[in-house]
């Protein structure tokens, strides 16, 4: 199995076009020779292909038409160059080289595909689009009891675990790349030089800009100077006449400052690994992942470990105590409404009140914000939730 959540900045085009493609190119970089072979015989010979993927997609889910014979064309030249590559040898794919190759390679694409244009001006702004804007990613790779989460920006990846006593820990298996982070700090001070110390983070953003110090697309911060300049003066109109996309970060002296290559974490499943939560930025920004693990427990297991209402220093008579508690028994009993682990999970972060509970009045407020204003009370949020069946993970321990 093979699950994302796709973060978008400066455009939702980055994100679009790497949600439709981030697996084919993690498939293709999985694939054994033979099969590789197969299906590029296939493609050569005009033959019906089987489908390298069965999505799970939600059927109103968009997908860009116009773009799939060129998506199709770069992922093929992929496949060819990794058939060309192969030795004969017949050698164990590496889970994690092949996530990283297909990050760095679908990446690279993005790159060349704006570089090189298009004949057909709504593909070539398509592209150079894709290009400007730019995208996060936080993958999982599920086999069995191997569980790979590959993460490229700040989305998260967390594991809900059930303690012997039934109560509920979190298990970070992904680091946010961005300046709370001091590994990503180091890493990008040694990739510039001395003089660019002070200016390469500024105000925790890269060269004072973007928060993630690692994307998809977002070529503002991994071409040279002249390459922007040429392709937007060789670009359509709409390309030019953007601001953006013209403007040049401040302190740019040694490109690229950004980095596609995500970050893979391994963890082998225990029976005790109950549910998996994949999450944007906007999750973590409005829980504590603690809050998270065990909202999700609590609503899969259908169990309330009851916390002590907190009233955070509010001074609170009996009689106001008792109308709290009374609220909380009559939620308890409609907590159930949703149909899923994730929606739960959203309407707990969209709608918690100071005292941790669901205030319907201020989570409808929220939703019906209209989308320029919604955004300076919250982040877009991706939630997916993955439950693991503890029988099938203990079978495996078991066969070892």
């Amino acid at each position: 199995m093979l699950l994302g959540v796709f973060d978008g900045h400066a455009g939702c085009a980055c994100s679009q076009a790497v949600s439709e493609r981030l697996f084919y190119y993690i498939a293709v970089s999985l694939l054994p020779h033979e099969t590789l072979l197969e299906i590029e015989n296939a493609v050569e010979s005009g033959r019906a292909l089987l489908p390298i993927l069965q999505w799970h997609k939600h059927p109103n889910d968009y997908f860009s038409k116009e773009a799939s014979k060129l998506y199709f064309n770069s992922l093929r030249t992929y496949w060819q160059e990794l058939i060309d590559l192969n030795t004969g040898e017949s050698t164990d794919i590496d889970v994690k080289e092949a996530l990283i190759n297909a990050f760095k390679r679908l990446d690279n694409d993005i790159s060349l595909e704006a570089q090189v244009g298009d004949p057909n001006s709504f593909l070539n702004y398509l592209v150079l689009r894709v290009a400007f804007s730019g995208a996060t990613a936080c993958v999982a790779h599920v086999d069995g009891v191997d569980l790979h989460v590959a993460n490229t920006g700040d989305s998260r990846a967390m594991l809900g675990v059930q303690e012997e006593d039934g109560s509920w820990s979190a298990l970070t298996l992904s680091n946010d790349h961005n300046a709370q982070n001091e590994r990503e700090l180091e890493r990008l001070k040694l990739e510039h030089p001395k003089s660019e110390a002070k200016s390469v983070v500024k105000q925790d953003r890269l060269l004072g800009l973007l928060m993630p110090f690692r994307a998809f697309g977002d070529v503002k911060f991994k071409w040279s100077i002249d390459l922007q300049k040429r392709v937007i003066e060789s670009g359509p109109d709409q390309l030019n006449d953007n601001e953006y996309t013209k403007f040049i970060p401040p302190n740019y002296h040694t490109p690229p400052y950004l980095t596609a290559e995500p970050e893979v974490t391994y963890h082998r499943l225990r029976p005790q690994d109950k549910f998996l939560v994949l999450a944007t930025d906007g999750l973590w920004e409005t829980m504590h992942r603690q809050d998270v693990v065990r909202i999700v427990g609590e609503y899969l297991t259908g169990m309330h470990h009851q916390q002590p209402i907190a009233v955070g220093g509010y001074k609170v008579t009996l009689g106001q105590m008792h109308g709290l508690l009374t609220e909380r028994r009559t939620k308890m009993s409609s907590v159930f409404e949703d149909q899923n682990a994730a929606t739960h999970l959203i309407r707990h972060a969209v709608g918690n009140n100071e005292f941790g509970t669901v205030d319907h009045e201020r989570l409808s407020k929220m939703l019906s914000l209209p989308e320029e204003l919604a955004r300076m009370y919250r982040d877009d949020i991706t939630i997916i939730v993955v439950q693991f069946n503890s029988h099938v993970v203990g079978a495996y321990q078991n066969q070892e």
